[in-house]
């Protein structure tokens, strides 16, 4: 398979510059996902590769083969729409076939190539079916299908799961999780839905404004986010960030609203000492909060639960800390009074640390 790489990428419409210079290399056979939010660029970059929108500036290699010049035809790419794309008028196999049908292929071999990827996405018994008679999995299922039967090296998703239901898009993940097993081939993924970037990515690529923030690993962006934005972005609930102070030798933390304080040791002190300032964001993901009534002072903290909502086997709290809204993941089936006050451990360990000017990642944490 190709290596795919972007050289400083520049995309603008009038005066109006929509990415700032994107450098990205995918290796073979990788699943990249583009995420971000909404106007970030992804889906920009991605129309960009595909030949859908024109390159201002930079370029595109497949193989080290520059292709901005090139036709979307004469790039062995092949495109998945959030909106399907299907051609209402044919039934599932003419929609499937179509790419094949232009190209001239014995009808033999288009055949043979429709119904094994009709096996593999269990659509063989909707072959006759026209796309009104479809649900939306399967109409997603057919445009799928049309891109694997076209056999090409690269395969682009454009959010392709945004238009279904909860239960669709988990069957669905399942479902790309599965293609990307049988093929083995290069694909590149947008969709501004983190779970499933952590659930599908090889490579996460986080976009904020036009610019890559970070890139790496579902693991690597987790545990060592580069940033607020990249920090923020990740996890479900998302990350906690508390204002505080560094206090002596870097030998503890103190909220500045709250009035907390946290004894740090010497691993934890070592990491504070790369701050700028004595100011510091504290980063806490909702897991890291146990529960403890027993802890004590100068490794918990002290919250009152506003919101409880009850998701089976755990509980997300929606909390108060000196007029600063923080979410805890609380695993217990006790029912939580609204107004309760209760007292949570905190290992700064497992915490991360940013600078509020900059919004960078403190002591080294930034894997890129």
């Amino acid at each position: 398979m190709p290596i795919i790489e972007i050289q400083h990428l520049i995309k603008r419409y009038g005066k109006l510059d929509v990415l700032h210079g994107i450098d990205l290399q995918m290796a073979d056979a990788e699943f990249t996902v583009l995420v971000g939010p909404s106007g970030c660029g992804k889906s920009t970059t991605l129309r960009l590769i595909a030949g859908l929108e024109t390159v201002t500036e930079g370029e595109i290699y497949i193989d080290g083969r520059p292709i901005s010049h090139l036709e979307p035809k004469e790039r062995d790419l092949a495109m998945v729409f959030q909106d399907y794309a299907l051609y209402p008028h044919m039934n599932v196999a003419k929609n499937m076939s179509f790419a094949l049908r232009l190209q001239k292929l014995p009808k033999k071999e288009i055949n043979a190539r429709v119904a094994e990827v009709a096996g593999i996405l269990g659509l063989t018994e909707y072959l006759h079916r026209k796309p009104a008679e479809l649900s939306g999995g399967q109409r997603q299922r057919v445009a799928m299908g049309r891109a694997m039967t076209r056999d090409s090296s690269t395969f682009l998703f454009d959010e392709p799961l945004s238009n279904l239901d909860a239960k669709l898009r988990t069957q669905m993940r399942a479902e790309l999780a599965l293609m990307r097993q049988r093929l083995q081939k290069n694909m590149i993924y947008v969709t501004h839905d983190q779970i499933e970037a952590m659930t599908l990515a090889d490579r996460i690529v986080v976009m904020n404004a036009g610019r890559i923030e970070q890139q790496g690993s579902p693991e690597e962006l987790f545990k060592h986010p580069a940033n607020l934005f990249v920090a923020g972005f990740l996890g479900t609930p998302p990350m906690n960030f508390l204002n505080a102070q560094i206090a002596g030798q870097s030998d503890s933390l103190r909220l500045t609203g709250a009035g907390f304080e946290f004894h740090c040791n010497p691993m934890t002190s070592a990491r504070l000492a790369g701050s700028p300032s004595s100011n510091i964001i504290i980063g806490v993901r909702p897991s890291d909060l146990v529960s403890d009534q027993s802890a004590p002072a100068g490794s918990s903290i002290e919250l009152q639960v506003n919101v409880s909502e009850y998701v089976g086997a755990q509980s997300v709290l929606i909390c108060e800390c000196g007029g600063e809204k923080m979410m805890v993941e609380h695993k217990s089936d006790t029912p939580i009074a609204l107004g309760e006050k209760l007292t949570f451990s905190l290992d700064l360990a497992d915490a991360h640390f940013f600078d509020p000017r900059s919004g960078q990642a403190i002591s080294g944490q930034t894997t890129t």
